[in-house]
C-alpha cells in the first residue's frame, strides 16, 4: 500500500466521488462474492496503514461525525465526567434521526487542540473500533465503509487498494 496522505473531509468526499464507478463495482462484487480471504486481505492492508498513518495527525472522525453512543458508552464517560447518567445524556447527547444516542456537537466535546481524546479510556466503543477495517465480517459493513471513505484517509486508501485485486 502508498504511503497514507492527510486529506480533509471535503477533499475524501470529492476523491470518493471521483472513484464512485470504481468503489460501486468493487462493493457489488464484494457482496455478491464474500469471499473467504476478504476479512484476512483487509485486516493486512488495515495494520500496514496504520503502522504509518498517525490518527492524531488527523482527527477526521472525531471532528466530523458523531459516533453512536450506546448506554454503556454513555454510564462509562458519565463516570468519568463525575456526572449521573441522566445528566450526562442532558448534557453532551441527543437521539438522531436512527433513535441512536450521538453527541450534540461535532468537533467531540472531548477533542482536544491537540487531537487527543481527553476521555481516551473511556471513549464509546464505535470510537474504539473506527474505522472498523479490522473487524471479522467486513463485508457486512460495505455500506458504512463507503462511508468512512469520505471520511478516513485510510479507509479510502484501503478501498482503494482493494480495487486492484481481482475478484
Amino acid at each position: 500500500m502508498d504511503k497514507i496522505q492527510y486529506f480533509t473531509p471535503a477533499q475524501l468526499k470529492e476523491m470518493t466521488n471521483n472513484n464512485r464507478q470504481e468503489f460501486a463495482l468493487l462493493f457489488q462484487k464484494l457482496k455478491k462474492k464474500k469471499p473467504k480471504n476478504l476479512d484476512a486481505i483487509v485486516h493486512q492492508l488495515h495494520q500496514e496503514a496504520f503502522d504509518e498513518f498517525d490518527c492524531l495527525d488527523c482527527a477526521n472522525c472525531c471532528s466530523h461525525i458523531s459516533p453512536i453512543i450506546i448506554d454503556k458508552d454513555a454510564e462509562r464517560l458519565a463516570k468519568s465526567q463525575k456526572m449521573k447518567p441522566a445528566d450526562f445524556i442532558d448534557s453532551y447527547l441527543y437521539k438522531d434521526e436512527d433513535n441512536d444516542y450521538v453527541f450534540q456537537q461535532t468537533p467531540c466535546p472531548f477533542l482536544m487542540a491537540d487531537n487527543y481524546c481527553c476521555v481516551y479510556e473511556n471513549r464509546p466503543r464505535a470510537c474504539r473500533e473506527y474505522p472498523h477495517t479490522d473487524r471479522s465480517r467486513f463485508y457486512q459493513i460495505l455500506n458504512l465503509t463507503k462511508k468512512n471513505c469520505e471520511i478516513c484517509p485510510v479507509v479510502f486508501a484501503l478501498v482503494k487498494e482493494l480495487t486492484k485485486l481481482d475478484w
